[in-house]
């Protein structure tokens, strides 16, 4: 849809002054929720092994469901709050929260548990786009709509490491049910005051949704995301439940991409990415966290199996690159204006690839001022990338399609880093298993279950024990270090290509068109936007955020 296009968005209460403002604290705590929640179970797991009893594979799908049905469904209600309303999806998606947590909290065996999270899937993927349309609607203004994005984005920075730190406290002094409790409270509170405060706001219906095209995208999109992370679980490409998800989840994104181009009024409109600030900025929010998120995991890896830090001591190590991302996040509205979307995109780019060769200098033994260094460029470079994306992605979508706009980008955001956990998995793998053939006195058998993960190795080891043990754990914490520095390298690889890639963003933050438009506060009545308020074609795109 071209950006001058003339459809109507109805925002039936204004949010004007001082009360969009208020509107953001709202929206920054639904997205708080969201974020605790994909986190707040992973130190809840023994807990819930030890009391539940799973199997592997319920055990699997417990941790895995929420995030996947989340992916999966973006795209459907993102493009529905286009259509019924942002408004209505986000109170129904906090509804369903609320009852989904209670179950989950109060879940008797691993087939409840697993049902209430996949609640809460469809719950979160409710709230998160609904979230970031309502923004863009309440701020019409791109410099405050800037200000806006960094403070929710610090939001999502805090969400995602608080969640660990208060899934501890709360395990120390309640039962494993109590991280899911938290969310009723906030749900509680949230429901009566998004009622209240939060502006109603939809795009042109023209025509009929399309429910086949959503059903399409939803189910090709739960079978790509669960291939990668299966992928990025390590296992073989060529088994069917691998290949065949992802084969058929290949299949619908395909037929649901040609039906939208055919179909007179499509769900996600194709013509968006034909501008190269919202193209570009898509491709660079898959870049940046197909480069990094591997890298999470892989570190977490590092500072408890080579360095031998507790999860605590592993959290709080990690604590100084949030801190870094959420001063990122508060910065990024001035930094975008000094720089402009190219600039801003390409140097957080560039210094996040710095921030990763600098922990190739990582090593078998403690380096606290390194770490330090390497972790607060990584956070400040990654978060500064993923605002420029976000706020320009969102500029250049059409006012009246934020919701699939907002969707598109959350979608590129969770394959990117599904992507990147299977992709640099692989890497790490590759470099790690072969040395670990030949290590003297160590019987095949026992190499080959050593060469699948680090943790398994220290286990083999234990078992053979003497010099051949000792050995085995030394080459292994020595092969580890060396798959970590391979893996560092290709990612500042792809760090470097995502540098390339935002040369194709605006040179300036244009905000002239959108100051013409941008409306008078109104105090009371309801305040359509115009014609002149929704971003016009430029001749560079914008940049896309991811947050």
């Amino acid at each position: 849809m071209s950006g001058t296009t003339t459809a109507a968005v109805r925002p039936s209460r204004a949010a004007t002054g001082a009360n969009r403002w208020v509107v953001l604290v709202v929206l920054c705590v639904s997205l708080l929720l969201v974020a605790l929640d994909a986190t707040v179970l992973h130190v809840a797991v023994p807990a819930v092994t030890e009391d539940l009893r799973p199997s592997a594979v319920e055990l699997l799908w417990i941790v895995d469901i929420y995030p996947l049905v989340c992916a999966s469904l973006l795209i459907l209600f993102g493009t529905l709050g286009d259509r019924v309303g942002r408004r209505r999806v986000l109170l129904l998606g906090y509804a369903l929260f609320g009852v989904a947590s209670a179950v989950a909290a109060l879940a008797h065996n691993g087939e409840t548990l697993i049902l209430a999270r996949a609640l809460l899937g469809v719950g979160g993927a409710m709230i998160m786009p609904a979230t970031l349309s309502i923004l863009r609607q309440v701020f019409p203004d791109r410099r405050e709509r800037a200000l806006a994005i960094g403070i929710w984005s610090a939001v999502a920075a805090v969400g995602a490491a608080v969640g660990p730190l208060l899934g501890g406290f709360l395990l120390e002094h309640f039962w494993w049910g109590s991280v899911f409790l938290v969310n009723i409270p906030l749900m509680l509170v949230s429901l009566p005051i998004g009622r209240m405060l939060l502006p109603e706001s939809r795009g042109e219906r023209d025509g009929p949704w399309d429910v086949t095209g959503a059903l399409m995208a939803a189910g090709g999109l739960f079978g790509v995301v669960l291939g990668v992370k299966r992928l990025g679980g390590g296992e073989d490409m060529t088994g069917p439940l691998t290949l065949v998800p992802l084969l058929v989840g290949v299949a619908l994104l395909v037929l649901f991409v040609r039906r939208q181009s055919r179909h007179a009024h499509p769900l996600v409109d194709l013509s968006m990415f034909r501008r190269p600030a919202f193209s570009t900025s898509v491709g660079c929010i898959v870049l940046a966290m197909l480069a990094l998120v591997g890298l999470e995991l892989i570190a977490a890896q590092y500072l408890q199996l080579v360095l031998g830090l507790s999860p605590l001591q592993t959290g709080l190590r990690l604590l100084p690159l949030t801190v870094a991302a959420m001063a990122a996040g508060l910065a990024g509205a001035r930094v975008l204006r000094g720089l402009g979307p190219r600039r801003m995109v390409c140097a957080g780019f560039v210094l996040t690839a710095v921030a990763v060769v600098t922990l190739t200098a990582m090593g078998g033994h403690d380096n606290t001022p390194l770490l330090l260094t390497g972790f607060v460029l990584l956070g400040f470079g990654l978060e500064t990338t993923l605002f420029g994306a976000y706020e320009s992605m969102l500029s250049e979508a059409p006012a009246d399609r934020a919701g699939g706009a907002a969707a598109i980008g959350e979608t590129s955001y969770q394959l990117g880093a599904g992507i990147g956990i299977a992709l640099l998995g692989s890497v790490m793998n590759a470099a790690y298993a072969p040395a670990l053939d030949s290590v003297p006195g160590v019987p095949a058998s026992a190499s080959s279950a050593a060469g699948r993960s680090l943790g398994e190795a220290y286990e083999v080891a234990a078992r053979l024990g003497g010099p051949a043990g000792a050995a085995l754990r030394h080459a292994a914490r020595d092969s580890f270090v060396h798959g970590l520095h391979v893996t560092l390298l290709v990612s500042a690889g792809l760090l470097l290509l995502g540098a390339l890639m935002a040369l194709r963003l605006p040179k300036v933050m244009n905000c002239a068109q959108e100051d013409a438009g941008a409306p008078e506060p109104a105090a009371e009545s309801p305040v359509p936007l115009a014609k002149s308020e929704l971003p016009a074609p430029r001749a560079a795109g914008k940049p896309t955020v991811s947050a």
